[in-house]
C-alpha cells in the first residue's frame, strides 16, 4: 500500500473544519501542531514589538495514495484556501515507507472492499 503526507497549514479557526473534511473523505487520523507562525507576502503587523498574527497549526495526514488528491481538494474548498488570502495552504508529499500503520491499513482495505460492492 502506498501512502501520501498532506501537510496542512491553517489558520487555527480552521483546524477542525480541515480535520473533520479529512475525516469524511477517508482519513483515518492526524497530528497537529499547535503554535506556528506563518508570514505570507505581507509581514505580519506588530504592536510595541509584538506580533498581532492569529496563531497557525499545522496538520500532518497520512492518507493511502488514492485518496489523497481528493482530502486535499475537499479540505481546501471546505477551507476556502483559494478564496481567502491567508486562510492556510495544503500540499501533498510522496511517502517512500512507512511503519506503525497497521490498524489504519485494515480500516483503508475495509473501506475499499466496501466500495467495490
Amino acid at each position: 500500500m502506498k501512502f501520501k503526507l498532506i501537510v496542512i497549514m491553517s489558520q487555527d479557526e480552521l483546524t477542525e473544519k480541515a480535520i473533520e473534511t479529512a475525516r469524511g473523505h477517508g482519513a483515518t487520523g492526524c497530528t497537529v501542531v499547535t503554535n506556528a507562525r506563518g508570514e505570507g507576502l505581507d509581514p505580519p503587523s506588530t504592536f510595541l514589538g509584538l506580533t498581532v498574527a492569529g496563531q497557525r497549526d499545522i496538520i500532518l495526514l497520512l492518507v493511502e495514495e488514492h485518496q489523497s488528491r481528493q482530502i486535499l481538494e475537499a479540505i481546501g474548498d471546505a477551507c476556502g484556501f483559494e478564496a481567502k488570502p491567508g486562510a492556510g495552504v495544503a500540499f501533498q508529499v510522496d511517502i517512500e515507507d512507512a511503519i506503525g500503520l497497521r490498524g489504519q491499513i485494515e480500516s483503508i482495505e475495509k473501506d475499499i472492499s466496501t466500495e467495490d460492492l
